[in-house]
């Protein structure tokens, strides 16, 4: 921020040019984890939660005998809901990592 005043930078143009894209490169690897494990640990859209899938699996398992089907089926439905976001996260870190 002194570094940015001394050129003659005003608050907004340092945050914005300066401190903004450095704060955002150190903050984006735990925010992601956080967001995907708020995604697993919520419901997505009101349709499906992993608390309501494991359940459905369970009862599933009792009432059919075939966990192991079951608990592929659960896996197979976890990875869809959260490799779409870790790709779009990697997206970001990549090119925040391209600026440097």
């Amino acid at each position: 921020m002194e570094a940015a005043r001394s050129l003659g930078m005003s608050t907004a143009q340092a945050m914005i040019d300066i401190i903004l894209p450095q704060a955002f490169k150190r903050v984006l690897p735990p925010l992601a984890g956080q967001f995907i494990s708020l995604i697993k640990d919520s419901s997505l859209l009101s349709i499906i939660a992993i608390i309501d899938l494991v359940k459905t699996g369970r009862e599933i398992i009792a009432t059919t005998f075939s966990p192991f089907e079951i608990w592929l089926l659960v896996a197979a439905m976890y990875l869809m809901v959260t490799f779409p976001l870790s790709q779009f996260v990697y997206y970001l870190e990549r090119r925040a990592r391209a600026s440097d």
